[in-house]
């Protein structure tokens, strides 16, 4: 590796860890971070700190306190052209006459794609590409998602004992993993704009589905998959529903006077089709993108997440394991429904990530296309 390579290599991997700091803060829009260097010096940074508020590069150089004529930028996502919520980055990279822009992958926006750099190199800009392009891709896999498809990306989570159980026989699940494990939970609601379970997971453990992290968060937007409108107006989820966003999703033939009656308490109806008999999934999930909902943390019961799995909705599966034996033939596991009849039309999962929390551990894995099921990596963190 020649020596500005490896140059460009370890200022990238700073700016990747700035646009980390925007997780959770910056949906739909990616996390995205900026440096400007002068001389082998970090004269500023920046991120894209909160959806709405200044791009990484214009805060860069808004925290800049000398000239940067003839400097370097380390940007890791391609700068906007465009006029949106912010004016386009690559207007003050233009003016303020830096000599290079090194960037770690392109933007796949139909508004940017290429634009950003083929206007900066008409500027005379140096302009270099691909720096820990992979890495970046992961860190944004939610927005690259996004921003081709317009469907969000759905984390199938589920929580288990070893013998594959997440209650027992009498539907008891309180808890099953540690708290460690579950302070990582609220990290991921944090993370996705919204959280979602099914009417039977709201009538066997009413849960609240907020995230309980110290300090200021982004509440998720709470999604309750309810045909046939069951939602219970006593539950935790009516009570607090003008302190949190929640929408119940019915089809439309659910009951009208109780869709008034809930909206009264404070709760969002969507009325989405139905596909035998029940909320038509595909649909639902462009709906969702269409309202700027670029993820979800489906935290669904078996049905639910069976459901997702079959109709190929389901990017990425996160299991906590705990060391716990409950057995029983009619206890509850994380997927139900009806399964696949032959071993081989098994969903396999790739590029497997496992973490340990207290005694819990996690396994995170991607879904893969069925042509692809045969080829995976296995990582262990």
């Amino acid at each position: 590796m020649k020596k500005q390579e490896k140059i460009d290599l370890k200022y990238m991997k700073y700016a990747m860890e700035l646009a980390e700091r925007g997780r959770g803060w910056v949906n739909p829009n990616p996390m995205v971070g900026a440096l400007l260097v002068k001389d082998d010096r970090i004269i500023a940074e920046g991120w894209h700190e909160y959806y709405g508020d200044l791009h990484a590069e214009r805060n860069a150089f808004k925290e800049c306190r000398e000239s940067v004529e003839g400097a370097t930028m380390y940007v890791t996502l391609e700068p906007c052209c465009h006029f949106g919520k912010t004016p386009p980055c690559t207007e003050v990279i233009i003016k303020s006459k830096i000599a290079r822009v090194v960037i770690g992958i392109t933007d796949p926006n139909p508004l940017v794609a290429g634009k950003g750099i083929e206007l900066l190199q008409k500027e005379g800009i140096e302009v270099v590409t691909g720096v820990l392009e992979e890495e970046l891709k992961e860190q944004n896999k939610v927005f690259l998602k996004y921003i081709t498809t317009r469907r969000p990306w759905v984390v199938l989570k589920t929580a288990m004992t070893l013998d594959g159980k997440i209650a027992t026989c009498t539907g008891d699940s309180k808890w099953i993993t540690g708290e460690e494990a579950r302070e990582r939970v609220h990290h991921f609601r944090r993370e996705f704009m919204g959280v979602m379970v099914g009417i039977g997971t709201v009538l066997a453990d009413d849960p609240l589905l907020n995230c309980r992290l110290e300090g200021e968060v982004r509440q998720p937007v709470r999604l309750v998959v309810d045909s046939n409108l069951r939602m219970p107006f006593n539950s935790r989820l009516v009570a607090t529903a003008r302190t949190y966003r929640t929408i119940v999703v019915c089809t439309p033939q659910a009951d009208k006077e109780r869709q008034e009656a809930l909206e009264r308490l404070g709760i969002e109806i969507l009325r989405c089709e139905a596909k035998e008999g029940r909320v038509d999934l595909e649909e639902l999930m462009r709906v969702l993108g269409e309202m700027g909902i670029d993820s979800i943390l489906l935290e669904g019961g078996g049905e639910l997440n069976y459901s997702f799995l079959r109709q190929g909705l389901v990017d990425e599966v996160c299991t906590f394991i705990a060391p716990k034996l409950i057995g029983g033939r009619d206890a509850k596991t994380p997927l139900e429904g009806t399964g696949w009849e032959k071993m081989y039309e098994a969903m396999e999962l790739g590029d497997w990530q496992i973490e340990q929390f207290g005694k819990d551990i996690l396994l995170r894995a991607r879904v893969l296309p069925w042509e692809d099921k045969k080829s995976f990596s296995y990582k262990v963190y």
